[in-house]
């Protein structure tokens, strides 16, 4: 079996024992609770998903309902929408989740299990409303008779009701409520471990999750995907990337030595979306830089590859990818920070002192 790459630190080094998640990097096979993430994705809703990663169990009927009643308290506190309302227009999508979410920490519960139920309620609406008002549109308030995927396509894009669209974006969020121990989950346990707050751990990871070597890589990919412009030139560009020494997101993984199985879900309903929508242009570009990338390198899709292109056919603009990110995500987190205070030891790994050799002071006299 191959080793782990030498380009991650702490690659294959184990830090915690979880009973959240469970990946087989060489079948393929990414489980949340013992559960095939192909079979949450087919038969499961995101509440639904979110209600196993906290509570160890899929729900029953009257578990269920009442999880949903708990995930309509969508509305932001008033020191939240005012720092939402007051620096949309100036702060990056980003910048404003990470602050934002900090602030919902202000006379916050003590009970974590609440919390984090707020925090999965809560994520959505302040990415719909910072969307609109930096677009110079009138935020659309959360409906708490909506299920959750609707009701932020709703207060993303108003107007009628999207159930097939709902449907898509459930999956999407799905697939990346959870992924072990990941850098943001890492950096979520970490804080957690000095008994710090769930919120305060989230707000880490969501600072984690920013950079393009995590949850920025759907956007990245994207963003390639437009300089193709078309699936006739995919082969080219990615030559010329390859010839550039660029970094090619949405390709290859610290895990999976055989294909992410997220990638297959989401190349499956982005190649239905095109298909709906009369829109085959994105789902093609990343199916032929895809077969690019694989016949030159052997690399294997993941996550990244083809996510972007499902949310761009629901009307997603870029720049909200990785902040969409983090609201499903915040399920995983929040499940990992639980498990974390239940037996918690505060995590202190040690480095190797590379340096100068002891030296003394000099004299200034």
């Amino acid at each position: 079996m191959p080793g782990p790459k030498k380009s991650v630190q702490l690659s294959g080094v184990t830090v915690a024992q979880s009973a959240i998640c469970s990946i087989d990097p060489d079948r393929g096979v990414l489980m949340y609770r013992g559960y095939d993430i192909a079979d949450l994705a087919e038969h499961s809703t995101y509440e639904e998903t979110a209600y196993l990663l906290l509570e160890g169990e899929l729900p029953a009927a009257d578990q269920l309902v009442s999880f949903r009643r708990e995930l309509a308290d969508r509305e932001l506190p008033p020191a939240t929408t005012a720092l939402v309302d007051r620096s949309a227009v100036e702060a990056a999508p980003m910048d404003l989740l990470r602050t934002a979410v900090s602030s919902l920490s202000f006379g916050e519960s003590i009970d974590e299990r609440r919390t984090a139920a707020r925090l999965i309620a809560r994520l959505p609406t302040i990415v719909a409303r910072y969307h609109r008002l930096r677009r110079g549109l009138d935020a659309v308030e959360p409906d708490p008779s909506l299920a959750y995927s609707e009701n932020f396509l709703r207060m993303l894009h108003g107007g009628q009701r999207q159930e097939a669209a709902a449907r898509a974006f459930d999956v999407v969020m799905i697939l990346h409520a959870e992924h072990e121990m990941n850098a943001s989950t890492f950096a979520a346990r970490v804080v957690a471990g000095t008994l710090a707050d769930l919120t305060s751990a989230v707000t880490a990871a969501v600072a984690a999750l920013a950079g393009p070597l995590h949850g920025g890589a759907n956007e990245r990919a994207m963003e390639f995907f437009e300089r193709v412009g078309s699936p006739d030139r995919a082969a080219e560009e990615v030559a010329a990337a390859f010839e550039r020494k660029e970094t090619l997101y949405g390709f290859g993984h610290p895990l999976y030595r055989a294909y992410d199985p997220r990638a297959i879900i989401l190349k499956r309903l982005a190649r239905d979306l095109a298909e709906d929508r009369g829109e085959p242009n994105w789902y093609a570009i990343a199916e032929a830089t895809e077969r690019a990338v694989s016949e030159t390198k052997g690399l294997h899709p993941n996550v990244d590859l083809y996510s972007g292109s499902v949310l761009r056919y629901l009307g997603i603009p870029n720049e909200l990818f990785t902040p969409l990110f983090a609201a499903s995500r915040v399920a995983g987190w929040s499940a990992h920070v639980l498990e974390q205070h239940a037996d918690n030891k505060i995590i202190r790994p040690s480095a190797d002192y590379v340096g100068e050799p002891p030296r003394r002071f000099p004299n200034r006299n």
